[in-house]
């Protein structure tokens, strides 16, 4: 199988100073071993130092934005945010008007069990279960101090979070019925929980009680903690994650009480600041992200040169702009400061709004085009950081919460909060589950969200339509639950794996 854990053993360069070095083979654990420590061992050594577990935490962290890991020198590979865009690109949201990387993801080609797309989503997902279980086996359930509980709630926090996006990929969730027996992924436990790994493809339901398990326990062991920043899982951010758990599950009430909870520590960012670049992790909205520096940037291989056409990347030297949809940039009201942030077919360059901090040093020329997105900017040095949980998807939970629980006119003045700087003109006083929907599509535009709600909401694609923007080859329908919508599990897996076999994969 793919993952291979060590159940007794645990390696490391030098005890709590090196990071886990991830190999580019099947096995992830592989690193150079110059100490061998029992499980009982390492629990000692972390209650004497906790500082020594920074570093594995942190490799986690890394792993998320680390460009082709499994080494196939490709540049639609680095981490979470290829993820991301990958099923992004799915949708009929994002256009792209040219062949190039993420070519393939775009035209529902890129599923197949041979095929780079879903090794490479499962590789990377898995990396992060296989080396939070090693954290969480350093360390005891039992402890009382407060940093070893913080890091253990990270651990649990991330872990939760790859299995939220793994079953959501590799198979259909859109309601409780079509998934209560349905073959789900594999669950790997840390040697100390007590529990067998199940290598079989562990049905639906089973997964996702492990996952609001995990993201429960993270809020546990993170509460009454604060982090250092914002790279880091705090209990806000782990009961975000806990919202969108709660809205995959259907569990309305539970989805809005966590997002409140989650957004309480931030607020919504101003009109002017929605015009800058989206890349800075000190955005008074973001609640979690990467920083990138000089050492981590990944240059061609990074979200920034996919995404952003004034970056001098791949979209932005028109290799393959992101564009947004023509029909959905027309349903953007002209008083929504949103609509700014894509140039329209007549709108001028001096009305989008942009700011000089988000076009620094640019050789772009992506940015002109007919409904091309200058959401995404551009800070000179390749340093621009990587948004994963905002403030306002918060408040979006929270209003579809309440509106799928019928209760439209208070999911209407949830929405408010985050439509007062939106839009100033917006005074609804009730709202459907579909007109938050069409909001999520405007605010998280280009942030990784699209495909969920496809999926979550049972809903298909149509990107034909007169006057599409799309490019021909593009220009298809797709009903929901389409296979289409699930990868097949990685050949390798099936390979390794003696509890899954051809037979067990998806059609």
């Amino acid at each position: 199988m793919i993952i291979q854990m060590k159940t007794k053993i645990f390696t490391a360069i030098v005890l709590g100073l090196s990071l886990l070095n991830i190999s580019c083979s099947d096995d992830f654990l592989d690193v150079k071993t110059t100490s061998k420590l029992t499980s009982k061992d390492a629990i000692a050594a972390m209650e004497a130092d906790p500082s020594k577990l920074e570093g594995f935490v942190n490799s986690i962290y890394s792993v998320m934005v680390e460009a082709d890991l499994i080494g196939t020198g490709t540049h639609d590979a680095f981490g979470l945010m290829s993820i991301l865009h990958s099923t992004d690109m799915m949708s009929e949201d994002i256009v792209q008007d040219k062949s190039t990387w993420f070519t393939y993801d775009y035209l529902h080609d890129n599923r197949g069990l041979n095929y780079r797309r879903t090794r490479v989503n499962w590789t990377y997902l898995y990396s992060v279960v296989s080396n939070a279980n090693i954290v969480l086996s350093m360390t005891s359930p039992e402890t009382t101090s407060p940093i070893i509980k913080a890091y253990r709630g990270q651990v649990f926090a991330l872990r939760g979070m790859a299995y939220y996006y793994l079953i959501q990929m590799y198979q259909h969730t859109f309601s409780a019925t079509a998934t209560k027996d349905r073959s789900g992924i594999p669950l790997y436990y840390a040697q100390n929980e007590g529990k067998e790994n199940r290598l079989n493809r562990v049905p639906v339901t089973e997964v996702f009680t492990q996952i609001e398990s995990d993201l429960k326990t993270a809020v546990t062991e993170l509460n009454g903690w604060t982090r250092g920043n914002k790279n880091q899982i705090d209990s806000y951010v782990a009961n975000g994650l806990l919202a969108r758990y709660y809205l995959l599950s259907k569990q309305w009430q539970k989805a809005a009480d966590a997002a409140v909870i989650a957004a309480g520590g931030f607020s919504i960012m101003t009109k002017e600041d929605l015009h800058d670049g989206f890349m800075n992790l000190a955005n008074r909205e973001w609640m979690w992200g990467f920083d990138h520096n000089s050492e981590t940037e990944t240059r061609y291989a990074s979200f920034f040169s996919h995404i952003s056409n004034i970056a001098p990347g791949y979209a932005g030297l028109e290799y393959g702009a992101r564009l947004i949809d023509k029909r959905l940039y027309e349903s953007i009201p002209e008083t929504d400061e949103r609509k700014k942030l894509f140039q329209g077919g007549t709108q001028t360059i001096e009305a989008a709004g942009l700011s000089s901090s988000s076009m620094a040093s640019t050789t772009a020329t992506a940015w002109t085009l007919p409904y091309a997105n200058v959401k995404f900017g551009f800070d000179g040095n390749w340093t621009m950081d990587y948004p994963y949980m905002r403030t306002a998807e918060m408040i979006l939970i929270e209003a579809e919460a309440l509106a799928q629980l019928n209760k439209n006119g208070e999911a209407a003045t949830a929405l408010k909060k985050l439509m007062v700087n939106r839009d100033a003109t917006w005074n609804k006083t009730t709202v459907t589950v579909d007109e938050v929907w069409m909001q999520r599509r405007i605010e998280l535009w280009g942030e990784g969200f699209s495909y969920f709600d496809l999926k979550r909401l049972n809903k298909g694609i149509n990107r034909v339509y007169s006057g599409t923007n799309h490019r021909a080859d593009a220009q298809f329908s797709k009903k929901a639950g389409d296979k289409t919508w699930i990868y097949q599990l990685p050949q390798a897996e099936i390979q390794e794996n003696s509890e899954i076999a051809e037979k067990d994969n998806n059609d």
